[in-house]
């Protein structure tokens, strides 16, 4: 119930600050639909740039694109799409709900290790210093029973998976007694395919020659132009295409804000290798896409890796990089080795070559590709969990503030005139249009300077500098810190530096070399 009661409290002051608007919503909205506002839009286009800088402008070996929403059909074809992109759904027969069937047991498999944990946890407290938590899993039977049973489930549960056999994977539901969260009842339905891409019409005719789809991922944009890219660019093996770029997916189970929607962001990248060296690949962008997370500093205890139990049909290796929301631990980006999948379909739906020429073993060969792929919403969603805090302060008060990286923040800076007259307004009116060029900077000066540091909380701004008579005689302001709220005094001709060292690129991209 913390963690639901987390999410509405996020939901709400997303809508009250002006980060997300539930789209449509003079028309009583549009399901699992969401505008971004003046200050998500800030914090989104932060993301990207935090992305993007970190892969492409740090690497001369990688390079972006910018690929068409609408692709050719067969593209589609090609990929799997068409045929293979379905996810499993279920019916309560009582609630009338619909869930995903994967879902439904992996969320089992997460309640069992939740109590694993806790077993830990009472293991810890009873036996203080002398507590051995490697032997203690090793050796305690509660654990060890949990622990089988979850191996047993996912071994069954991979089998009916790689086989298709959805009347197996209802079958492990019903054995599992998992029950429906609204009616609580296990009346289910039987499980069902349902493919997730959007179809449209191009063109003035309708009929099934003029059917496109809206793309369901971005990677298959980077693919085709594979050798567009690699020949114009003389690019050599190994090399990455990235870009970022909207997605569509007719999800029937679009629910938990903007976690899983039908229009939605992806930051791709396509890292493409020669044959062999696809693991070592793999294991590297597993570990550098960690870091780059971990240098948020939104709390290393908050990431998890998960190992796929299922391989999707193009991969050889595949992980999932999990993050604890306010509705668990949930993927929040893919690192998967694709093999030669991808490039040696289209060869052959387009019947064009795709190979590599590699001068260095004088051999053509079509690569393989390592991806690492992130949900620009879902990546939106934890750096907004993550930074919600309803503090109590030392004096009894209490503030709800958004500890936001600095260099994401929507504005680095708040200028303040402590009163509005004596020239304080124009001073800080001086100050702004030296910074803007710079920094997203807000100026206010409306209400006491009180609440107006507790705005500036509340949208995350790490800085707020305020401006008041003795600024007029030495030039001097007052800066405050967002998350200790402690203030010191410095020269105006400092605040350019200073503001530069603690909200700047290069000290968060810095964390990464």
């Amino acid at each position: 119930m913390e963690h639901q009661d987390t999410l509405k409290e996020i939901i709400s002051h997303s809508k009250e600050y002006g980060f997300i608007f539930p789209s449509s919503e003079i028309y009583d909205g549009l399901a699992a639909t969401y505008d971004y506002g003046q200050l998500g839009v800030e914090l989104k286009n932060n993301m990207k740039a935090y992305w993007w800088k970190a892969m492409v402008q740090m690497h001369s070996n990688i390079v972006g694109i910018d690929s068409a929403i609408f692709m050719h059909p067969s593209i589609w074809k090609a990929s799997g799409h068409v045929d293979a992109f379905n996810d499993p759904l279920i019916d309560n027969k009582d609630s009338k709900k619909r869930y995903r069937a994967d879902v439904l047991i992996e969320e089992h498999i997460e309640k069992i290790k939740v109590k694993i944990e806790k077993e830990v946890e009472k293991g810890r407290q009873k036996f203080g210093d002398n507590f051995n938590e490697t032997t203690f899993r090793e050796t305690n039977p509660n654990i060890l029973r949990n622990a089988g049973k979850i191996i047993e489930i996912e071994s069954q549960f991979k089998t009916t998976l790689s086989n298709d056999d959805l009347d197996g994977v209802r079958q492990l539901i019903i054995d599992l007694e998992i029950a429906c969260p609204i009616s609580g009842t296990k009346n289910w339905t039987e499980v069902r395919q349902f493919n997730l891409m959007f179809s449209t019409e191009m063109g003035s005719v309708a009929g099934d020659a003029s059917t496109i789809y809206l793309r369901p991922e971005t990677a298959q944009g980077i693919f085709v132009n594979f050798l567009n890219v690699q020949k114009s660019g003389r690019m050599k093996i190994p090399f990455g295409i990235a870009q970022i770029g909207k997605a569509f997916r007719n999800e029937i189970v679009a629910r938990q804000f903007i976690f899983r929607m039908r229009e939605f962001e992806q930051m791709e990248m396509q890292f493409f290798v020669s044959p062999g060296d696809e693991i070592k690949w793999y294991e590297y962008w597993k570990s550098a896409r960690e870091k780059w997370h971990k240098a948020l500093h939104l709390g290393d205890h908050n990431y998890r890796f998960h190992d796929h139990i299922k391989l999707a049909h193009y991969a050889n290796a595949a992980s999932d990089i999990e993050f604890n929301f306010p509705m668990g631990f949930k993927e929040l980006e893919g690192i998967h080795s694709r093999t030669d999948f991808d490039l040696k379909q289209h060869e052959t739906f387009s019947g064009k070559k795709l190979h590599y020429f590699d001068t260095a073993t004088n051999e053509s060969y079509v690569p393989y590709v390592v991806e690492t792929s992130v949900g620009l919403d879902r990546m939106f969603l934890s750096v907004l969990s993550a930074s919600y805090k309803n503090e109590t302060l030392e004096d009894g008060t209490t503030r709800i503030v958004l500890t936001i990286p600095p260099a994401l923040a929507p504005f680095k800076v708040a200028i303040l005139p402590l009163i509005k007259k004596d020239g304080l307004p124009e001073k800080a009116r001086e100050i702004v249009s030296d910074l803007q060029y710079d920094f997203a900077v807000q100026y206010d000066e409306k209400d006491s300077i009180g609440k107006r540091y507790r705005r500036q909380d509340a949208i995350g701004t790490p800085y707020a500098i305020t401006i008041d008579h003795q600024s007029l005689e030495d030039n001097t302001v007052t800066i405050r810190d967002r998350d200790t709220m402690k203030q010191e005094r410095i020269q105006l001709s400092e605040i350019h530096a200073f503001l530069l060292a603690k909200t700047g690129w290069k000290e968060l991209l810095g964390k990464l070399k």
